[in-house]
């Protein structure tokens, strides 16, 4: 499946950039980039895409994207077609932004581990959604520093947020959960390393943290939230769905790759996790992937998967507001 590159308009004077969108479609591909997304939804329900994460959403939606975490929002047809106000706010900020001294003392541990946590992608909803599209509506008009103010308020707002909800799986883009315990970062590591090995089992993790089985099956429901063998089918499945849609191996392929030892079982959990068929999974993929990126609304706003983007070819004019600020 051909992923897209988006070229966006962030320019390097730029903290960060504002695009507004008021009722202007959702045509265009799949894709990803470099740039770290904070993208809001008003007034329009379909279905969002976020990893190997398929899902819909109703009226509003807020979620914080990784670099290169590929994504796209669909909207009902029904409800584009009816004429129904709604706006899409997407702001975009550079993976380095936050790297310079300053951002590494304390008070920015928080906004640092989400960002870091944003690899998965992050929804956000409840009264932290509400506060936070405030915000974004304001950011829409460029008012000086202000604005940068109110942008860190926003980090800040969504750093202590519990109302939030991981989108793509851990086997999608594997990398150990965040815990402050040093045991559980160690079977997290441990598991995210040998998953792929069907022969894995409970005990072989139990030992690299000097714990008996049993023991270690209650401390890790305790941490994880969820029992040891529920995390590693999550796990298995999640990189299941990333070679689904990067690779053209067959799905017997994948299931002895993603660490399962049975094609049925692997199609049976496949199925009940993801409500579908491997087979099914890979093709309404494509199908929403179809794309003629010749003919975009903003040129050369998107690339094809494996073409490099060039400062020549970075968009001409966008189809929608832009704040730089």
């Amino acid at each position: 499946m051909n992923i897209y590159r988006e070229i966006t308009p962030l320019k390097a004077p730029d903290v960060f950039v504002v695009i507004d969108s008021v009722c202007n479609g959702f045509d265009y591909p799949i894709h990803n980039h470099p740039e770290f997304e904070i993208n809001l939804v008003a007034g329009m329900s379909g279905t969002r895409i976020v990893g190997d994460s398929t899902e819909r959403y109703s009226d509003y939606d807020l979620v914080l994207l990784g670099p290169y975490l590929y994504h796209k929002w669909d909207g009902d047809d029904e409800l584009q077609q009816s004429g129904q106000p709604y706006r899409v706010v997407t702001i975009q900020f550079a993976m380095d932004l936050f790297s310079g001294p300053m951002f590494q003392k304390e008070r920015f541990l928080k906004i640092r581990k989400l960002l870091g946590d944003s690899s998965r992608g992050i929804r956000f909803h409840g009264k932290t959604f509400e506060a936070a599209m405030n915000i974004m509506l304001n950011l829409t008009e460029d008012r000086g520093f202000g604005n940068i103010i109110e942008f860190l308020q926003l980090l800040d707002l969504l750093s202590q947020s519990s109302e939030q909800t991981f989108l793509a799986s851990e086997g999608f883009s594997p990398q150990a959960p965040r815990s402050d315990n040093n045991r559980i970062q160690l079977a997290y590591g441990y598991i995210l390393k040998h998953f792929t090995d069907s022969e894995l089992k409970i005990g072989d993790v139990a030992a690299q943290v000097n714990m008996s089985d049993s023991a270690f099956s209650h401390f890790f429901q305790k941490c994880a939230f969820r029992s040891f063998t529920q995390f590693l089918i999550d796990v298995r499945i999640g990189h299941a769905c990333k070679l689904l849609l990067h690779t053209d191996e067959t799905v017997n392929q994948i299931s002895f790759k993603s660490g399962f030892n049975n094609l049925a079982n692997f199609n049976r959990l496949f199925k009940k996790y993801r409500s579908c068929t491997p087979v099914e999974y890979r093709r309404r993929y494509l199908e929403k992937n179809e794309f003629d990126w010749t003919k975009q609304v903003t040129p050369w706003q998107f690339l094809p998967g494996k073409a490099q983007a060039k400062e020549a070819i970075k968009p001409v004019a966008y189809s929608t507001r832009l704040v730089h600020l």
